[in-house]
């Protein structure tokens, strides 16, 4: 009994002890997340333009005006669109340089390197080499189709609303690719190596090999990859509001935008955080309906 009295007492004194390191933690999270989300809810169901002091309480106008505003649909079909896009995109090119890298004998770094240098780039930094690159005047690809005679082919890939959505779609995926990279590459170089010897053996091919043995490996990471790739081409921005603002027209406006313009640019905060919480919901729930599936899909395998 005593022994047991002091080892009660030994681990009460350590929870108390660790009380005082989770504290300063705690309270810069509550700080700087937990309250500002409070309020955001609150503000959601105001008129507040994000200056006065004013804040006059409007209960679900906001949202119903989410439900009925064109524009707001428009921007939530080109975030649809962006998401899948850049999921299948930036999944399926991060597995194949994966596969290149890890194939590779000589240089390994330097090509591991290379793919990912553009993931330290920032989405601005990004945004602007892209606009350079598609120039319609002095652009490299414009100056590329002029050069093998396809000048019937040139464009202003920002400036036409049927290229715009897909040049951003095209330049994100060059930028992220490299970090899903390195997550599929650890991957990789964890699967054994006497499972692909014995499915050589047994006269497994190379695409039967990578069918049946190494993407079945790979659950985990891919889970890893497209939830983070969904995430983030969810939240996308910088490259919007660097490239294109939003345009030509509303062309290229997704959720993330839209709620940058409407409670920054026109004074519409209220409206703005009502957006804000609709995104939330909407990233929640992908999130966790990807979640059981892609978890299904790891136990299936």
């Amino acid at each position: 009994m005593n022994a047991t009295a002091t080892q009660r007492k030994k681990k009460s004194g350590w929870r108390s002890y660790a009380i005082w390191f989770i504290l300063p933690a705690f309270l810069l999270y509550s700080l700087f997340v937990m309250t500002p989300t409070l309020s955001s809810i609150y503000l959601s169901f105001t008129s507040w333009d994000g200056i006065s002091e004013n804040i006059r309480y409007i209960g679900w106008d906001n949202f119903k005006e989410i439900g009925e505003s064109p524009r707001v649909h428009n921007a939530l079909k080109n975030t649809i669109l962006v998401a899948i896009a850049l999921v299948l995109l930036e999944n399926v090119v991060a597995l194949a340089l994966a596969i290149l890298v890890d194939q590779v004998r000589w240089f390994r770094n330097l090509f591991r390197s290379i793919f990912y240098f553009p993931v330290l780039m920032s989405g601005i930094i990004m945004g602007f080499i892209w606009m350079i690159i598609l120039n319609y005047n002095f652009g490299v690809v414009n100056q590329l189709l002029d050069a093998v005679g396809l000048s019937s082919l040139k464009t202003d890939w920002l400036g036409n609303p049927d290229f715009a959505l897909l040049s951003i779609i095209l330049s994100t995926v060059w930028k992220s690719a490299g970090y899903y990279m390195i997550i599929y590459l650890a991957g990789l170089q964890g699967i054994p190596q006497e499972l692909l010897e014995a499915a050589s053996i047994d006269g497994a091919g190379k695409w039967k090999q990578f069918r049946h043995v190494t993407f079945p490996l790979l659950a985990g990471a891919t889970t890893v990859c497209v939830m983070l790739s969904m995430i983030n081409s969810l939240k996308l921005f910088d490259q919007i509001a660097v490239m294109t603002n939003g345009g030509p027209g509303f062309a290229t406006e997704t959720l993330t935008y839209i709620i940058y313009r409407v409670a920054f640019g026109e004074g519409r905060q209220g409206f703005g955080t009502a957006l804000a919480m609709v995104l939330f919901a909407l990233i929640l729930i992908i999130s966790l309906v990807q979640i059981r599936l892609l978890r299904k899909r790891e136990v299936q395998m």
